[in-house]
C-alpha cells in the first residue's frame, strides 16, 4: 500500500469543503491509495501528473515510488490547470 501526502494547499482546499463533497473527495484519494491507475485516471499532457475526477472536483496526483502525492484539488470549472501552471 502506498503512503499519502497532501500539499499545503489541498489541505487549505479540502478545509473549506461542507461534509459530503469532502466524504467524496477524501474516498476517492483514499481509494488511489489501493488503486493508484484507476480506469478514469487520465494522464495530463505536458505534465508528470495524473488526474482524477470525484464529483465536480479534479484531484491532480503523482505516484513516485511507494508515495502518492497529491498536488491539487479543486472544481472542476475552476482555475485549477492555471493553478498547476503556476506550481510547476
Amino acid at each position: 500500500m502506498l503512503s499519502l501526502n497532501l500539499t499545503r494547499e489541498s489541505v487549505r482546499f479540502l478545509a473549506t469543503l461542507d461534509a459530503k463533497p469532502f466524504r467524496q473527495v477524501v474516498s476517492k484519494v483514499f481509494a488511489l491509495l489501493t488503486d493508484p491507475y484507476p480506469q478514469d485516471a487520465a494522464q495530463l499532457k505536458g505534465y508528470p501528473y495524473r488526474r482524477v475526477d470525484s464529483g465536480e472536483y479534479r484531484i491532480i496526483y503523482a505516484v513516485e515510488s511507494s508515495l502518492l502525492l497529491v498536488y491539487l484539488i479543486g472544481k472542476r470549472n475552476d482555475d485549477i490547470y492555471k493553478r498547476l501552471g503556476r506550481r510547476s
